[in-house]
């Protein structure tokens, strides 16, 4: 089984609550269960996506922004999603999160990036493309600009969701 990068918006309220269920639990069992409309996998994509705008020349602002988007941040304590027998990304580093704040300012800045651009700066070649950004992107089936732009898109309307409902947004590997 692969190890992908999941991406989870939940309310505020909820993230308590499942910290409260892991300090009740004998087992450390934060019952999380996110619903699946609000899960996203973005297989191996978020390298990827931050070669293309390295790449392209985005500018450090958005550049940081889609980082961050991808990353997280460690300021909201997520040592109980990360606890055995229960963690949610044992394969990974320990789940982060941003808070709906950062979802919101992550969300108007991913808006600003122009993707389609930054991939048509790439060699129309897709093996070359997939060599300049490297990373395993000439193992991906269909043409890497294409899983890219799947991939961003699904990102930006993830976060723009997330912004509107205001969510706060938890990462981790899985």
């Amino acid at each position: 089984m692969a190890v992908t990068q999941q991406l989870a918006r939940i309310p505020v309220e909820y993230l308590a609550a499942c910290r409260q269920s892991a300090d009740a639990s004998a087992e450390g069992d934060p019952f999380w269960d996110p619903p699946s409309a609000d899960v996203l996998d973005l297989d191996w994509a978020p390298v990827l996506l931050e070669r293309v705008c390295e790449l392209g020349g985005l500018d450090d602002v958005r550049r940081h922004a889609l980082h961050q988007a991808l990353d997280g941040d460690t300021v909201i304590d997520l040592a109980f999603l990360n606890t055995p027998p229960h963690a949610i990304g044992p394969f990974g580093p320990a789940p982060t999160a941003l808070s709906p704040a950062q979802v919101a300012l992550a969300a108007e800045l991913l808006d600003q990036i122009d993707f389609p651009a930054l991939l048509a700066a790439l060699p129309a070649d897709q093996a070359t493309a997939a060599s300049l950004i490297g990373n395993g992107a000439e193992n991906i089936a269909g043409g890497v600009t294409a899983y890219l732009l799947e991939h961003f898109t699904a990102l930006r309307e993830f976060y723009r969701t997330a912004s509107q409902r205001p969510l706060l947004v938890v990462l981790w590997w899985d």
